[in-house]
Parts: C-alpha cells; structure tokens; sequence
C-alpha cells in the first residue's frame, strides 16, 4: 500500500453530517465560496452544488408569462439597431452582361421552304416536342415524353419540352363493393335443390361460420344443378378443406372448384387432391395463394392428380418446383387435347 492510500485511510470513517452540524455560519460561507471553484461540468456532483447560487434578493412574485413576453418584446422594441458599416444607397454597379450574339457561319445555315419556316414559327410547345423526338432529339426530353411522342398518334406532350422527369398523375381505384350473396338463402337453395342455381359465389366474405359452411359443403353433396363453387378469401382452413373433399367424393354435377387465398395446410389440400381422383366431372381447380407453401410433396401429387385426371383442363397453382410444373403443365396440355378430340367426335 502506498503512502497516499495510508493518508486516505483515516478519513474513511470520518462522519461529514457531524461535521457539517458543528460548522458556524462563516464558516459554512466560506465552504460555500470553495464549493464555487469547483468544475460545472462534474457529473459526479449534485446538480445543486454545480455552480453557486447567484441571486441574493427575494422572489418578486409568480411567474407572469404574458407579462415577461410582453416585456421582452417591448425592451427589443426600444434597443437601438445597429449601424452598417456601408450604408446601402441602392445604387448599382457596373455594367450588366449581355450575351454577344453568335453568328452561325454559311455552312451550317440551313435554308427552309416558306411554308415550313411560318409552320415552324407558329409551333407550339407540344408540337415542337413531337418534332424533337420525331428527329431522334431524346437528350432535350425526358423518356416519357420521348416515347409518348414516339407511340402515340396525336400530340400528347402538353407540358412542352422538359428534361425533368415528372410523376404520372395518381387515377384512385374504387374499391371493390362487397360481395351482396344472402349465405342463409343460399344455403336453402343449395339444400331445396333449385334449378336456377348454378353458381355459388362466397368469395370475400370472411365472417362465414365454419359450421354453415360444412353444411353448404354437405348440402353440395346431393345438388345436381350447381356448376361452380367458390370460397375465394373466405378464411377457411383444414375443417372445410376435408369437407370439401367429402363433397367431391360424391357430388357428380360440379365443373368448377375455387378455394384460393384461404388458410389451408398441406393436409387439407392433399385431401382435396385425393377426392378430386374420385371425381369425373370436375374440369377447373384453382388452390394457389395459401397461407405457407405447402411443400415438394404436394406438388407432386398435384402433378400425378393432373394425369390421371383427364377431366381437369384447367388448374390454378403457381409451381416453385421445376419438375411438377412441367408435369403439370403437359398433363393439362394433354387433357386440353383429349377434349378437342371429343368435341370433334
């Protein structure tokens, strides 16, 4: 241990509340005068004991903010302002510039018909742009004016030549209304059978019990006149995936299967993909744009579906595998063929 550790040492225990008590007011000023010469800037300090209090006469009442405002504005008022160094007189200096005019030399001076130099003279800015790009004068437009000039057959260029790249104006889109279907009326449609009814639209309604659309999907079961069917964006998930499968088992007049953008796993879909071989009267499937990619499997099985399933001519699933698009794609083209055939026969 040092010696400057041995110094400190017997002012551990020292206690500076005591100390502080047996202090008489001069000397507890003079502290406060050495506590002055300390660093402002020391973090390790109170912020009270920073820096001395400056301010020896008594408050002179509430802070009036309207009326120090007012003052401050009334004392900046009456300060006297400044001088300049150099007065301005307003008097200007020198000669202003003029550009000297260029005299184009006789060979470059280019010599039109009268007709053309009044056609000319009298263009306006629009039509002096569809000449420019006409010409081949890209560098003196921007890239939309160019090729709107270029593939449009009336002059479209209103703004005139400008270089600057300006934004196409925004067109709103209405969005599209809701969709209007009663599913209770449909529902009693579906189960009375009726003639009238070939479609079933539920796309986009996304408050559908899951029980009523178990049993739409069981009323399906016996319908012989209902062509498509469609639950487009309605929520639904692996339940009504399994009981559209059990639909397709059985139904024998539906075209027209649609279930995109809904939540089903790779287990309701390869469901449905099971049912569909069972199903001779199906032509169109569309299952894309699920919740999470179903997997290699799935695809394959897509695959395999398309050929052995003549009847499908039209199936909706963006493939990210190279070998069951191609099946796929040739299975359709194939199935498409078969079907000219028959028409033919």
């Amino acid at each position: 241990m040092s010696s400057y550790q041995k110094e400190l040492e017997k002012y551990r225990d020292i206690d500076e509340d005591e100390i502080l008590r047996t202090l008489s007011p001069e000397e507890l000023e003079k502290l406060d005068c050495e506590l002055q010469e300390m660093d402002p800037e020391n973090m390790l300090l109170p912020a009270g004991l920073r820096q001395r209090d400056q301010t020896k006469k008594s408050p002179t009442g509430p802070l009036d903010r309207e009326a120090l405002l007012q003052y401050l504005e009334q004392q900046a008022l009456e300060v006297k302002e400044r001088d300049d160094l150099v007065p301005f007189t307003g008097e200007k200096k020198g000669k202003p510039y003029i550009q000297p005019k260029r005299e184009i030399p006789a060979q470059e001076q280019i010599t039109l018909e009268p007709e053309l130099e009044e056609a000319l003279a009298h263009a306006t800015d629009a039509e002096m742009c569809d000449i420019a790009a006409i010409l081949g004068m890209y560098t003196l437009m921007s890239n939309k004016q160019y090729y709107d000039a270029i593939c449009s057959g009336e002059i479209c260029n209103t703004e005139g030549i400008s270089s600057v790249v300006q934004p196409d104006k925004y067109k709103p889109v209405p969005d599209e209304p809701p969709n209007p279907t009663n599913i209770e009326e449909m529902l009693k449609r579906v189960r009375s059978n009726d003639k009238e009814l070939e479609e079933v639209n539920l796309n986009n309604i996304q408050d559908i019990p899951i029980p009523m659309l178990s049993e739409l999907c069981e009323a399906m079961k016996t319908n012989t006149y209902v062509r498509s069917f469609s639950l487009v964006a309605t929520r639904s998930g692996d339940p009504i995936a399994n009981a559209v499968a059990d639909m397709l088992r059985e139904n024998r007049s539906l075209q027209s299967l649609n279930i995109e953008s809904n939540f089903i796993s790779s287990t309701g879909l390869m469901a449905v993909l099971k049912a569909v071989r069972e199903n001779a009267t199906l032509t169109e499937l569309r299952v894309d744009n699920q919740r999470q990619w179903p997997g290699d499997a799935v695809e394959m099985e897509m695959a395999t579906v398309l050929e052995q399933c003549p009847s499908i001519v039209r199936f909706g699933y963006h493939f990210t595998q190279q070998g069951p698009r191609a099946r796929a794609a040739q299975a359709v083209t194939r199935n498409n063929e078969l079907r000219r055939q028959q028409k033919k026969r």
